[in-house]
This record gives structure tokens, C-alpha cells and sequence, in this order.
């Protein structure tokens, strides 16, 4: 994904900016649906349980497929 270079001392500030960004998206790709989802079946259905259940399975499909996610980003940002 990211190619640092041997030595702390050259990495640079755009390199460290695109990392920041990246990892910025990816927190929210990784926390904003479940959460959206978990909130949308808790208010229009009531059922807390269901709605727990669900979010924290796509939070953790979206979670597999991480590294795909984090390419593509990483490609836009370039």
C-alpha cells in the first residue's frame, strides 16, 4: 500500500498527509454504515438486539475486505 522509505528522516510531508487521509476514510468507511444501519433498524423497528446484530456483522464484512478498500483509496488519492 505505502512504500516508506528506509530511513525515518525521508519520509516525506505529502507522504504523511496521503497516510493521514487514508486512514482518515477508512475510519469512516469502517464505523459510519454499521453505525447508520444499527441506528435506522433501532428506530424503526425498536429491536436493539437485531439492529446490534447486524451492524456488527457488516462492520465486519467491511472489515474483510480492508485492504481492497484501502488500495482503491490510496489510488484516488494519488
Amino acid at each position: 500500500m505505502f512504500n516508506f522509505p528506509k530511513k525515518k528522516t525521508e519520509v516525506s510531508t505529502e507522504l504523511l498527509v496521503k497516510f493521514i487521509w487514508v486512514s482518515s476514510f477508512l475510519a469512516m468507511i469502517f464505523a459510519l454504515p454499521p453505525l447508520a444501519v444499527f441506528l435506522g433498524i433501532y428506530f424503526l423497528t425498536g429491536e436493539l438486539f437485531i439492529g446490534a446484530i447486524i451492524g456488527f456483522g457488516l462492520h465486519f464484512v467491511i472489515l474483510a475486505f480492508s485492504g481492497k478498500i484501502s488500495k482503491v483509496i490510496t489510488k484516488l488519492m494519488s
